[in-house]
């Protein structure tokens, strides 16, 4: 028969009091080591409680930990849609920032549905994350103050939330969504365009509604009308249809502009269905400046925006006691070969 390791219990993974046991510390001592409490440990016994951890392989419980700090190591992102690229880079930004700050990253999908959206932050509250991230783009109406009051009782018990765009949460960081739209209509106009059709969101969508508001202030003053903005949602299929139903009577020397370039993307597949070319006899424009939006034929005429650096930033802001908010993010008009200058 094969004796126990000493200090160490006979079967199963190693525990605290096993931990405690190898490190000749208090039970209590260990936990405040291990589980991360506000009370402080000398170093001696801290250097003591670490290596004995790491020798058994000890695993600290995550629930414990909760429950000792009033969070866990975790931090929560909301995107409406992990397979957008959008959120996809958003994502990747704060992954990076959790992995610095040695936080594990969930993701939570809203599937573009303010109530979801409410419902999954009550589900989180039992899990205590560190901070919540809302990705997903924010409304008006009775679905958001549902959100709101979620967000309001997590906050109330420590928590931290930050929105990417404005509204729903006590911090947010964003980018200037009204000055690239402005900026995109200004670039249009000035290439010769004087009609176009925009594929936006519903309305109340905020950053849809901020880049249709700059994009007819910039468009308007170089001397360009927006014939028709069409309602239909941030996806590829939703550009698809919107456009395919009105493509044989747009004009030639038109630019339609998806409000996001996923929205564009499916705009250009519905031009080419119907018989149109996108970037010779209908222009075509997105924003966001995607991976893929320089991969379409002609490449994708864009409003870059720092996606990544957006998700960072919202991860370090949300780890920051009394965080100063931080200015939008600039973004640039990316010109390609999908709108030509007329004439």
């Amino acid at each position: 028969m094969s004796e126990a390791t000493p200090g160490r219990a006979r079967s199963g993974a190693p525990t605290l009091q096993d931990v405690a046991r190898e490190a000749g510390v208090s039970l209590a001592t260990a936990s405040r080591v291990l589980n991360g409490t506000a009370r402080r440990v000398a170093p001696a016994f801290r250097e003591k409680v670490e290596a004995a951890a790491e020798q058994l392989g000890y695993t600290a419980n995550l629930s414990a930990q909760a429950t000792a700090r009033g969070s866990s190591a975790i931090v929560a992102l909301l995107v409406a849609d992990i397979a957008d690229p959008y959120f996809g880079r958003i994502a990747a930004g704060v992954a990076r920032g959790a992995d610095e700050a040695g936080l594990m990253l969930t993701i939570a999908i809203t599937e573009r549905d303010p109530q979801r959206e409410a419902k999954l932050v009550r589900a989180l509250r039992g899990q205590r994350p560190r901070s919540v991230i809302l990705a997903a783009s924010r409304t008006t109406g009775r679905a958001n103050e549902e959100l709101v009051t979620e967000l309001g009782a997590y906050t109330s018990a420590g928590g931290s939330v930050v929105t990417i765009g404005p509204g729903g949460g006590t911090r947010s960081v964003g980018v200037d969504n009204v000055g690239g739209g402005r900026a995109l209509g200004a670039a249009l106009a000035e290439l010769g365009y004087r009609r176009a059709i925009v594929v936006a969101a519903a309305e109340g969508v905020r950053t849809s509604d901020d880049r249709i508001a700059g994009f007819s202030e910039g468009f308007g003053s170089g001397g360009g009308t927006i014939d028709e903005v069409l309602r239909a949602g941030f996806s590829r299929d939703a550009g698809h249809d919107a456009v395919a139903a009105v493509a044989e009577r747009i004009e030639a020397g038109t630019v339609v502009v998806g409000i996001s370039d996923v929205v564009a993307m499916g705009v250009m597949a519905a031009l080419r269905e119907r018989g149109r070319t996108p970037g010779d006899d209908v222009a075509v424009a997105g924003f966001d400046d995607i991976p893929t939006s320089h991969d379409t034929v002609p490449g994708l005429t864009t409003v870059h925006v720092p996606l990544e650096e957006l998700g960072y930033r919202a991860l370090r802001s949300s780890l920051v006691v009394d965080a100063v908010a931080d200015a939008p993010l600039t973004v640039e008009v990316v010109l390609r070969g999908s709108t030509p200058r007329l004439g």
